[in-house]
């Protein structure tokens, strides 16, 4: 194989596993949900990207045509993520999902919750 595919591949490979961990150790040592919710949507988001760009890569080169079943996995992946920690975040502040004293814009998330509850 040759040795600049080899060399992209490697990048690909370690960056996106680096970030992949980084998600994931987030999401065992943050201190509270919406913290532990934003570490695995941005960090494993990206690093699930540069595998599955990594892996288009070298299917595209082993086979000889291009590859795009990876692309449409990291687009995929990169429209639902972000989609989906919103409705997870809505839904903590809906059930009043307590705040850590120390976290920073707290006063945001009690006007977030003001605005949803219905006046009667």
């Amino acid at each position: 194989m040759e040795f600049w595919i080899e060399l992209t591949v490697s990048i690909f490979l370690v960056t996106g596993a680096i970030f992949v961990f980084i998600g994931s150790l987030g999401l065992a040592k943050l201190p509270d949900f919406y913290t532990r919710l934003h570490a695995p949507t941005k960090a494993t988001t990206l690093g699930m990207g540069c595998l599955l760009i990594a892996s288009m890569v070298i299917v595209t080169y082993r086979q000889g045509y291009l590859s795009l079943h990876e692309l449409l996995i990291t687009l995929f992946l990169l429209i639902t993520a972000p989609v989906t920690a919103h409705m997870l975040a809505k839904t903590a502040l809906h059930h009043k999902v307590a705040i850590l004293d120390k976290s920073s814009g707290k006063s945001l998330s009690q006007q977030a919750r003001e605005r949803m509850t219905p006046k009667e």
